[in-house]
């Protein structure tokens, strides 16, 4: 194969190894969510295990949106062709209008819950955490395997 075969290949798999990724970190965060809704609902009250569960479906939703947003745009991207300039300049307009949009949604969305809601706010903040120490957990232990190409040819 040539290198251009090659880079193609080595591309491929670095995709398909960082969707692998992605899929653990959403498996693992409801684990970690439901271990966490069951922690607080045995160890405090319902109430905070409640605010545990809604901080931790807004953070999935979230994530899994923003995820399809950055396929589209990657899709799209490489489909671009002849016209790069023209469709590398909209598509990047389209991701960031989507990723402000949801995150002033995800912003009212918060300030309803805490203002007309009672809801704990300490729980909330801990269901909303679990994509972030689910990314950190995932990336420490399964991290590797996005770098496996590149070690095995000793760059």
């Amino acid at each position: 194969m040539n290198k251009t075969g090659d880079g193609q290949e080595q591309a491929r798999q670095a995709a398909e190894a960082g969707t692998r990724l992605l899929t653990h970190v959403q498996r693992f965060n409801w684990i970690l969510l439901g271990a966490l809704v069951g922690g607080a609902a045995y160890f405090y009250s319902w109430p905070v295990a409640r605010s545990v569960l809604i901080g931790g479906l807004l953070a999935n939703a979230s994530f899994f949106m923003l995820r399809r947003d950055m396929n589209s745009f990657m899709h799209n991207f490489s489909q671009a062709g002849m016209n790069l300039q023209a469709v590398k300049r909209i598509e990047k307009i389209r991701f960031f209008v989507k990723f402000y949009g949801r995150l002033a949604v995800l912003a009212l969305v918060l300030l309803v819950l805490i203002t007309k809601v009672g809801i704990d706010i300490i729980g909330l903040v801990v269901g909303l955490s679990t994509i972030m120490f689910s990314v950190i957990v995932v990336v420490l232990s399964k991290g590797s395997m996005l770098y496996s190409a590149q070690r095995l040819r000793g760059a």
